[in-house]
């Protein structure tokens, strides 16, 4: 029965470090970390705004990632949701059908000076753009050590979190 698990999730990928200097390769970077998470992937941005997070490859992406296994979940935490809202069809559906596996939180007062996302795939993957208004970013493969600080700097973002949108919205 061995043979039963798929390859792609019984290799890690090689431990790598890098650095993204242009805007297609922070969304490629995105598109990868979200390929390479099994369980867990938590996200923090000022709106998702920059990304891809409006596209449909990026929708199909995420939405593969939630049917991998029936534990996997995802973060994500924003400044403002109101582009989510007006931007986002795609994500907003994937939000209301997994809702069960999306959180969608805004942040709170104590957090709203941060300016650095950040996406964190089970802990060990990470993406971190240094600040919002520059491409230039961290990417870290197979790096658990490195994205310890980085899983901490997330949960206390998370814990100013505010609910953000639910599987419902109404848009009113």
């Amino acid at each position: 029965m061995a043979s039963s698990i798929s390859a792609d999730s019984a290799a890690a990928p090689p431990p790598r470090n890098g650095i993204i200097v242009t805007a297609a390769a922070y969304e490629a970077a995105v598109d990868e970390l979200i390929g390479l998470a099994r369980s867990k992937l938590q996200v923090f941005d000022i709106d998702l705004s920059g990304g891809g997070w409006n596209s449909a490859a990026r929708a199909d992406n995420v939405a593969a990632f939630l049917r991998r296994t029936p534990h996997a979940h995802l973060d994500l935490i924003v400044h403002d949701t109101r582009w989510i809202e007006q931007s986002c069809p795609r994500l907003l559906a994937l939000l209301k059908s997994h809702s069960h596996a999306m959180t969608l939180y805004r942040t709170g007062p104590e957090a709203r000076s941060a300016m650095d996302p950040l996406v964190i795939a089970d802990g060990r993957h990470f993406l971190h753009r240094f600040h919002v208004d520059h491409a230039r970013a961290a990417l870290a493969i197979e790096q658990a050590q490195e994205a310890k600080p980085l899983v901490a700097r997330f949960d206390e973002i998370w814990a100013t979190g505010e609910p953000g949108l639910g599987g419902s919205v109404l848009g009113l």
